[in-house]
């Protein structure tokens, strides 16, 4: 077990009731999974059917050893050399999500917008979800969304904010001149550690932010 006294105080982990879903394990969802870890919460779902390659290594928390392997697979290797529990709580699924109801709280890191859009259409109504929360990262700037899934204006919100296409999201993405999708690793951490801010903030009772936008570049930052 991870010793932690430096963090305990302010954060107790065994007030998490549930599971946390990462859907996505790549660049956001790894970085949301180690930062997690770091706090002391172990009770993970880890959703990703993609392999590590090396242009990963660069801005995900993945290794040169770890590429050729399914992501959930190299995500738990790291996780448990920080909290070796995590190999006894944490749960993955390398196929992916196809449609399994989740329950606890939902963090959406997947690339495809069109499967972040059935994951909220999908448990909607339901009550066994505690709260969705949303992050979409660029080259320099990153915007993260949250939902407590007891308010249905904020479900709302969070739907009304997925209102676009794959193809129109890809339309906005830097690439390189070969037509590679441009990524830091630091905003990567930014946005990431926002949303790991979020979810202690929820979990220890206080109200979601909404919406955060950075750009650790050009000095932005807004929260509400």
């Amino acid at each position: 077990m991870i010793d932690l006294s430096k963090s305990y105080e302010f954060f107790q982990p065994d007030k998490l009731k549930g599971k946390i879903n990462i859907v996505g394990c790549g660049s956001v969802g790894s970085t949301v999974a180690e930062n997690l870890v770091r706090c002391g919460v172990t009770s993970l779902v880890l959703w990703d059917f993609d392999t590590v390659e090396p242009p990963n290594v660069s801005n995900q928390i993945f290794r040169q050893q770890d590429v050729g392997k399914p992501k959930v697979e190299a995500l738990v290797d790291l996780l448990a050399d920080i909290d070796p529990d995590v190999r006894k709580k944490a749960i993955v699924k390398p196929n992916g999500w196809n449609g399994e109801m989740m329950q606890g709280i939902i963090v959406l890191a997947a690339d495809s917008m069109q499967v972040r859009r059935a994951i909220v259409e999908k448990h909607k109504g339901s009550p066994f979800v505690q709260a969705v929360l949303d992050v979409r990262t660029r080259l320099t700037d990153a915007q993260h969304y949250a939902a407590d899934w007891s308010s249905q204006v904020q479900k709302d919100n969070l739907w009304n904010s997925m209102d676009f296409s794959d193809e129109e999201a890809a339309a906005e993405t830097q690439v390189s001149a070969c037509g590679v999708t441009l990524g830091v690793a630091t905003t990567v951490r930014l946005i990431s550690a926002l949303c790991v801010n979020n979810i202690i903030r929820f979990i220890k009772g206080e109200p979601l932010w909404r919406f955060v936008q950075i750009d650790g570049f050009s000095g932005l930052f807004n929260c509400f």
